[in-house]
């Protein structure tokens, strides 16, 4: 993963070393946007960072035609064959999300959970205007990002820092050396200028229970493509 001037890095995380089963959970808006969407009339739905699948299982048995992606061969495969178990007919393609391989306005809307945040400066604005691309007018976006009062970034002089905003982490064998970007509300405000808020940002805080000055907060976000 060598970094070269102006040029974005992102990494897979390494889902073979993965023993927790929270990765196969749900996150608990799961429920709140499948009624969401579907009162929107909302079908294709893209699960970008599918992960080992929880949120494309979760929305396909909710009625959603959902494709996943991710940059780990594990992941997508791990996810095909979850649908599979299911009897649920999704597509999964393995990639980068620098550069999605979907046509214009492809999704009605999109689930990013704990994923577009892993890459550096430059590459969030490339993966941000990547999704602006493919998702219709309106559709929408539920995304998480991690935020610059999270303790890894205030002492980040800990870490290896690649740019002002992104550092590199490497707390477990799963996640090593994986890039973290981190945003504070007013970052949030000029990067989704193309973007409406359905509903103003909420930051969430998870302490460690051995060592809680170890807290991470994430801030949670639905957005909405301008028409």
């Amino acid at each position: 993963m060598e970094r070269q001037s102006n040029t974005p890095i992102t990494k897979a995380w390494d889902w073979s070393k993965n023993t927790d089963n929270y990765w196969r959970t749900p996150c608990i808006e799961s429920a709140f946007l499948a009624e969401r969407w579907n009162a929107e009339n909302f079908n294709s739905l893209l699960d970008l960072g599918c992960g080992l699948g929880r949120h494309t299982v979760y929305m396909g048995k909710h009625g959603f035609k959902v494709t996943a992606f991710d940059l780990s061969d594990e992941a997508v495969e791990s996810t095909r064959n979850w649908a599979d178990q299911e009897n649920l007919n999704i597509e999964a393609y393995k990639g980068n999300m620098l550069s999605l391989p979907f046509q214009d306005n492809s999704f009605d809307c999109i689930i990013a959970y704990n994923v577009i945040y892993h890459t550096d400066t430059v590459g969030f604005e490339t993966i941000l205007n990547e999704i602006q691309r493919i998702l219709r007018p309106n559709g929408e976006m539920f995304l998480t990002l991690i935020s610059k009062s999270t303790w890894s970034f205030v002492h980040s002089d800990k870490a290896k820092v690649l740019d002002e905003n992104t550092i590199l982490r490497n707390e477990n064998e799963t996640g090593e050396d994986i890039p973290h970007f981190y945003v504070d509300i007013n970052d949030i405000k000029k990067l989704f200028t193309d973007f409406e808020f359905v509903r103003p940002p909420v930051e969430e805080h998870d302490y460690d229970m051995e060592d809680p000055n170890k807290y991470s907060v994430h801030w949670k976000v639905i957005v909405k493509k301008k028409n």
